[in-house]
């Protein structure tokens, strides 16, 4: 059997074990929801106006946990500069990456670039209106919101294992997968509660650059994954398709947390009418990529599909007015 075949029989393993997955990420989540109970939120979620404000430090708390996050793999350092209305707490539990790939270094080092001019962008625009950055989990611990996140998604199965997202260059891919698209598609569904149009083209290019940050990462895990012949001036590399696999699996997980709908996708497709190859772009039957909305991410980003107001990344909570997730229990 060729590597070929045996990546495209993994594949198709995967497309039916899929909904049996989906169910088992459901209750797992469901458990973690139980022991965030004290923090459930009585009526609706989202009952107030929000304004543009509102919505520019909704994105800035994710830029916050992106920009930290590439920070500590590239400077093995927090990002500066993070005062503002709210409580302020610190990004905590990150390390240098010692990147063995130069092209996987050199795309951390421009994504951690980008992240970081997100972060002072927003806070120029917002002002004094700007938000603090909240406490943000980073770290390894089994308990912690990387390890929790990996054993939803069935990366890794023993409670007392944890899942380290610095501790290679596959890893730290599989790190940035869990937040490149969730970027994506926030940036998307709080696009129409934006008023001021200057705003709204700023977070347009914003979208534009994190959807760039999540197909070079979903590109360099396919690539990964189904391996790199040898050529004159380079060795081959040896496919991987675990990391196909596991990308499928934080996909599912994603998708369990967000609601009914099964709009989240993995980055290789399998079908009997289109057989075997990459799905780099996530889109629909239109070529559209999809949104989510203000409680649709905090669902992920706080690991719980239940209405809470903090956990997973973000153990207090992030700051605003936007800051309770969707009810999807």
């Amino acid at each position: 059997m060729t590597a070929d075949d045996q990546l495209i029989e993994a594949l198709d393993a995967r497309v039916k074990r899929r909904e049996d997955r989906r169910d088992f990420f459901r209750l797992a989540f469901g458990a973690a929801a139980a022991g965030a109970a004290a923090g459930l939120i009585p009526g609706q979620a989202m009952a107030q106006t929000v304004t543009d404000a509102d919505v520019l430090n909704f994105a800035l708390n994710l830029e916050y946990l992106e920009a930290n996050f590439y920070s500590f793999a590239v400077n093995g350092t927090a990002i500066t500069g993070i005062d503002g209305t709210g409580a302020q707490g610190s990004a905590t539990g990150g390390r240098k990456v010692n990147f063995t790939d130069p092209v996987v270094a050199a795309y951390a080092r421009e994504i951690a670039q980008d992240e970081l001019a997100h972060v002072n962008f927003l806070r120029t625009q917002l002002g004094s209106a700007k938000v603090a950055q909240p406490t943000i989990d980073l770290g390894t611990s089994p308990s912690g919101a990387f390890s929790s996140a990996a054993r939803a998604a069935g990366i890794i199965t023993d409670v007392s294992a944890s899942f380290d997202p610095y501790a290679s260059d596959e890893n730290f891919l599989l790190g940035a997968f869990i937040f490149e698209d969730v970027g994506v598609t926030a940036y998307k569904g709080a696009a129409p509660l934006i008023t001021n149009k200057t705003y709204l083209e700023a977070a347009a290019g914003i979208l534009a650059v994190e959807a760039y940050h999540a197909g070079l990462v979903r590109t360099v895990l396919y690539r990964k994954g189904i391996g790199t012949p040898a050529t004159a001036t380079a060795p081959a590399i040896a496919a991987n398709p675990a990391l196909i696999t596991y990308a499928g699996q934080i996909s599912d997980a994603r998708d369990s947390l967000d609601g009914s709908s099964d709009d989240d996708q993995g980055i290789a497709n399998v079908t009997v009418a289109e057989g075997s190859g990459s799905n780099i772009a996530p889109l629909d039957a239109n070529g559209i990529a999809y949104s989510r909305s203000t409680g649709q991410v905090l669902n992920i980003v706080y690991l719980n599909k239940a209405q809470v107001t903090m956990g997973g990344f973000f153990p207090a909570g992030v700051n605003g007015n936007i800051k309770t997730s969707a009810n999807n229990a």
